[in-house]
């Protein structure tokens, strides 16, 4: 990583080490160019914006021109939609905005690793994770197992966590194909970078179009494209992507030439479809071409016979890499995760055994479990508890002062979040979380906001 910050070098090699990553810190992008071969290329590249002469930007740009393509999360101390745009179109996986915060970091940190490792997968490797006694997981593998040839599209539903990269995956595998397997992530790009994204761009189509870029439907052709969190894809975007499920067809922006691809299509969203649909937010066509197989994984908490048999497969999946000293989860422990009712599903209960390998600490193992407020018992999750009715009681109000300062700024995010003395993407990431709920709609392009979404 380079920052001229010698406290931020620190606090990321401090960071990054601790979870088990191999960490060089660098004072300039200078030193990123000069360093930089291809014999000893990163595995993830994090680059401060603004450093004196060279700054991230800059060292993107360079690295382009000499054919080196190093996966990169960009860091800034503003949140400034133009310059994100820019960071995306040379190719950064992430933009962070100082000061970091660590839940955002480590998963930024983790998806960026794990989008890399084409084979790999989220959260547990593919035969493990339909390794389960539950009947529902065995029939979602039955499912699989069948329509897994079938060159047809998959719709795969669930809350987040739970493991629906892993169930395309599997589908991936099991069917033949000698293509890759590409996952896209559509709630990580604004629409025009997810249109180069998917579909690729000619040389001059925009500012900072360098070179022709292939699209991941040109890469995943003879392979599988999963198209993660497609419930976040603009009805623009959506009418394209018909197409090329009707047709097999599509051209690169800025591109006058008609492309095919043979990739087969997976697609996979935590939202309700059906609702989407019946609020405009999703084309009815586009759900009848997709939804020709449609399975729901179930969250973790309905199948809790899985969660010890998944703990002692993250242990063996992680102990090596962090050189823990763990040989086995203790009993008082194990216990207690199988007793939660994991919000977070699988990715959540996989952290806390990495968390628990690298700092194996069982009171403070638990602790962090309380902090998190989770159930204690998964069979029992009463809802009109004093406690829950409180938390309810605050998050409504919250949710009341901040849509009616939205209203009052015409849904300019930024303005209301300026206005309400909070950060702008904890905002962001509260109105996510009431629209996936269902408890917020918002206009689909706010006036005076950028319409990008961190």
């Amino acid at each position: 990583m380079a920052d001229d910050e010698a406290a931020t070098r620190s606090y990321l090699a401090d960071f990054l080490s601790a979870r088990g990553y191999s960490v060089l810190c660098l004072d300039s992008g200078e030193h990123v160019v000069s360093r930089l071969q291809p014999s000893n290329a990163p595995a993830l590249l994090m680059l401060d914006i603004r450093m004196p002469r060279l700054g991230g930007l800059e060292v993107m740009a360079e690295l382009g021109n000499r054919g080196f393509r190093v996966p990169t999360i960009v860091l800034s101390g503003t949140d400034n939609a133009s310059t994100v745009v820019k960071a995306m179109r040379l190719g950064a996986l992430d933009y962070l905005v100082k000061p970091l915060e660590e839940s955002d970091l480590e998963s930024a940190v983790e998806k960026a690793l794990d989008d890399l490792d084409i084979k790999g997968c989220d959260s547990v490797d593919v035969d493990a994770g339909f390794s389960s006694s539950n009947k529902r997981m065995s029939q979602i593998r039955a499912i699989s197992d069948q329509v897994s040839r079938a060159d047809v599209p998959v719709l795969i539903l669930g809350e987040s966590g739970v493991g629906k990269d892993v169930l395309a995956r599997y589908i991936h595998n099991k069917s033949g194909r000698t293509g890759p397997f590409i996952r896209v992530n559509c709630a990580a790009l604004p629409a025009d970078l997810l249109e180069s994204e998917l579909f690729g761009h000619e040389r001059g189509a925009f500012t900072g179009a360098q070179r022709d870029k292939p699209g991941k439907f040109e890469l995943a052709n003879g392979g599988t494209i999963l198209l993660d969190e497609i419930g976040e894809m603009s009805p623009a975007l959506q009418a394209k992507l018909l197409h090329v499920l009707q047709d097999g067809e599509f051209s690169r922006v800025g591109g006058t030439h008609t492309l095919q691809s043979e990739a087969r299509v997976l697609a996979a969203t935590n939202k309700p479809v059906d609702k989407l649909v019946s609020t405009g937010g999703f084309r009815e066509d586009l759900l009848f071409r997709l939804n020709v197989i449609t399975v729901e994984v179930p969250p973790l908490r309905e199948r809790p016979e899985d969660i010890v048999p998944l703990c002692n497969a993250f242990l063996e999946k992680y102990r090596s890499k962090y050189q823990s000293p763990v040989q086995q989860l203790p009993p008082e422990l194990l216990s207690a995760f199988a007793a939660h009712a994991w919000p977070g599903n699988i990715r959540q209960l996989e952290n806390n055994v990495k968390r628990f390998l690298i700092l194996p600490d069982v009171r403070m193992a638990l602790m962090e479990l309380q902090k998190g407020k989770l159930s204690a018992d998964t069979n029992s999750r009463a809802s009109g508890s004093l406690k829950e009715q409180s938390a309810n009681a605050a998050e409504g109000a919250e949710k009341e002062l901040i849509l009616r300062t939205l209203n009052e700024v015409n849904w300019n995010r930024k303005l209301a979040a300026k206005r309400l003395d909070i950060c702008y993407k904890s905002l962001l990431n509260k109105l996510h979380r009431w629209e996936a709920r269902g408890q917020v709609s918002p206009p689909p392009q706010p006036a005076g906001d950028s319409g990008l979404h961190l």
